[in-house]
């Protein structure tokens, strides 16, 4: 590893860029990194102590939060058709139709369940915006999706580790 990394993951500045991380990432902004690799790859780097577990995934549900809260308030703001024409979202119609379909069978329930779920995360942010749900409500339901998800990465990467060596 490069120096100046080892030495910015050593320093108080690690939670902040890997908040910044997960920021974009919620906002589906991290096309390059996938999700699932976040924060096992965060606690490969920063270490794998109760205290920088809670830490990693307390970062993760707070960064992923703010910026599924952006991205919902930009479908509010933007609408549909907006968003659409916009080439950093990569979501195609057909695929923003289905998600559609999922919030308007199952509600807002659907928001914490994707976001629990590989490859289905943060898809049902922009139908939540789209249908105006109240905004505290989304948070909520936001974070808890995210907790889970990222809970079960930290425990697969902590109890994996434990199993292996």
């Amino acid at each position: 590893m490069p120096e100046w990394l080892k030495s910015l993951l050593d320093s108080e500045y690690a939670l902040l860029v890997l908040f910044a991380v997960f920021v974009l990432e919620g906002a589906m902004l991290m096309y390059f990194m996938p999700s699932e690799l976040i924060v096992p790859g965060s606690l490969i780097l920063v270490g794998h102590s109760p205290d920088t577990v809670v830490a990693v995934i307390g970062v993760a549900v707070l960064g992923a939060t703010v910026g599924q809260v952006a991205l919902f308030t930009v479908a509010q703001r933007g609408g549909r058709e907006w968003l659409l024409q916009k080439r950093w979202f990569r979501v195609s119609e057909d695929s923003l139709d289905r998600f559609d379909g999922w919030f308007d069978r199952w509600g807002p329930v659907v928001v914490p369940v994707s976001n629990s779920l590989l490859f289905t995360r943060g898809m049902l942010t922009v139908p939540a915006g789209l249908a105006e749900m109240d905004t505290k409500r989304f948070v909520v339901l936001s974070a808890l999706g995210t907790l889970v998800f990222e809970s079960a990465l930290a425990a697969l990467y902590v109890f994996g580790v434990d199993l292996l060596w």
